[in-house]
């Protein structure tokens, strides 16, 4: 069992096509307050990572943004927040986010939602730490990532407990729980 306090969470600055992603984004952000799980992300108020801030704001919850100074005005720090620290660069960025959460979830997003996610899950892997690592899997978002990883398993380029170390969901309570009950699977 894992204890989860603060959710750091990996999305994107943009909203996607799609306005499912706002209003799942939105459901997760005020289960998690709800459930008493603050949310550290990336810091800006804009795309799904301002939505998951402000849901988890407005339902009572808090959210830590950590952004560094060069995108301060360029994702446009969100003003709101329970907790804002601008850091140098993006290595500080992520690594304040991984001190800062109990377990990390990404949610639809681009490729710094992808590099973000991976190094957490890298290091999971690395036994850097011993968090939960998930994917939030909004409409079968994350499906052609998940076809890729179990290509990689089945070439022999990852074992399968390690595949079965990502916890991954499409609903908020389930994902949370899956967080909650996760160790690491033994080789």
């Amino acid at each position: 069992m894992s204890e989860i306090s603060h959710l750091t969470v990996f999305t994107g600055s943009a909203t996607g096509a799609d306005l499912g992603y706002q209003r799942e984004v939105r459901r997760l952000g005020t289960q998690l307050a709800h459930e008493r799980i603050g949310v550290v992300f990336g810091g800006g108020r804009v795309g799904l990572m301002g939505h998951i801030a402000d849901a988890a704001l407005e339902a009572g919850g808090e959210a830590h943004g950590v952004i560094p100074d060069v995108l301060v005005e360029r994702e446009v720090a969100h003003p709101g927040l329970t907790r804002l620290d601008v850091v140098a660069d993006m290595h500080e960025r992520k690594r304040r986010m991984a001190e800062h959460g109990d377990a990390f979830i990404a949610l639809p997003g681009g490729m710094g939602t992808l590099e973000e996610f991976f190094e957490a899950w890298t290091w999971q892997y690395l036994n850097i730490h011993h968090k939960p690592v998930g994917l939030y899997n909004i409409g079968g978002f994350w499906d052609p990532l998940l076809a890729m990883v179990d290509h990689m398993v089945a070439e022999g380029f990852m074992a399968e407990w390690r595949r079965d170390a990502l916890v991954v969901s499409d609903e908020p309570q389930e994902l949370i729980a899956a967080l909650r009950a996760w160790s690491l699977p033994q080789e």
